[in-house]
């Protein structure tokens, strides 16, 4: 866990002086989060979260959201009786930011990988963004991935 948290303390002392950092999350929304989706976070969202309990750019969108956000948000999408019938399965994404347009990115829930995904909502598909959170937020500052 030590090592976890060095590298998440470089990874937002780094970013850009637009990110908007908020306090970090306390270990009871944490849990409460965990709760609410019936599943552990992912280890480098959770010690992320530790840090900073969402980020935004310049513009307000949630380059990762706070805590409240990712289980409420999650929490809607799995449980809505009409997306069975529009959307695949939700179940094995875990949302914790969107592009401001409307999709979203998301790790995986519960494969231990750590990949981040971005899911297009006007066409349903799930494409692969990066291979990792840290790289997620220096490839979505930097413009690589374009929402």
């Amino acid at each position: 866990m030590k090592g976890e948290s060095a590298v998440w303390t470089e990874v937002v002392t780094a970013l850009p002086p637009t990110a908007v950092l908020r306090p970090p999350a306390s270990e009871s929304s944490l849990a409460h989060c965990a709760t609410v989706l019936g599943h552990p976070l992912p280890a480098d969202l959770v010690a992320l979260l530790r840090e900073t309990d969402g980020i935004e750019d310049e513009y307000g969108d949630g380059l990762v959201w706070p805590t409240e956000n990712v289980a409420s948000t999650n929490q809607s999408l799995r449980e809505d009786s009409a997306f069975p019938a529009l959307y695949m399965p939700f179940a094995p994404l875990l949302f914790f930011a969107d592009a401001g347009n409307g999709d979203l990115f998301a790790l995986l829930a519960t494969i231990d990988r750590p990949d981040v995904f971005a899911w297009n909502h006007e066409n349903d598909s799930r494409t692969w963004v990066a291979p990792d959170l840290a790289t997620y937020l220096d490839w979505r500052l930097t413009g690589r991935i374009d929402p």
